[in-house]
């Protein structure tokens, strides 16, 4: 993973919940193939034709809340999102994306300084996001080292598998 990103802003409002990241009427798909044909289906069910590998979503508060289905941050990661900027997340959503290693980064003032369309740059270690199109800046919640090492390993199974290949080449 990169350690930061620049891509096209997709703006959200407030409270979009899992259903509407993923929604539940195509729960029955298991190909990720599949799965990102339908990402941010309920909130914009054009968004996939619109959005880019390396875009990033901006939204307000609770982005993520509802249900604990992975479903939504794995269409996320399939669709290769770059980050998802939010005031807050859903804790249990915040917690899938990381472990997906989907970068979510926590923002409270992301909704004043990004509006649709703005091109956007993030320092996910510094935690740093600049809106390239107005030259606002505004500082992010930091990540935690271990949570660093999570997306930079590209998830929490790479980076175990990883931990458990070195462990053994140790001896």
């Amino acid at each position: 993973m990169q350690t930061s990103v620049k891509g096209k802003a997709f703006v959200f409002g407030k409270n979009i919940d899992t259903d509407q990241i993923y929604p539940g009427r195509f729960v029955e798909y298991t190909d990720v193939e599949d799965i990102k044909k339908y990402a941010m289906y309920g909130a914009d069910a054009e968004f996939v034709k619109k959005f880019q590998p390396g875009d990033i979503i901006v939204a307000g508060t609770n982005f993520g809340c509802g249900s604990s289905r992975e479903h939504a941050a794995i269409t996320l990661k399939a669709v290769g999102v770059g980050a998802v900027l939010a005031e807050s997340f859903g804790r249990i959503f915040f917690r899938n994306a990381i472990n997906l290693g989907v970068p979510v980064i926590t923002c409270s003032e992301i909704s004043k300084i990004v509006s649709e369309g703005d091109e956007v740059a993030v320092d996910i270690a510094g935690g740093v996001i600049t809106n390239l199109t107005t030259g606002a800046v505004a500082k992010a919640v930091p990540m935690s080292p271990y949570i660093m090492n999570i997306l930079q390993s590209g998830g929490i199974k790479p980076m175990i598998k990883a931990m458990q290949e070195a462990k053994h080449a140790r001896g």
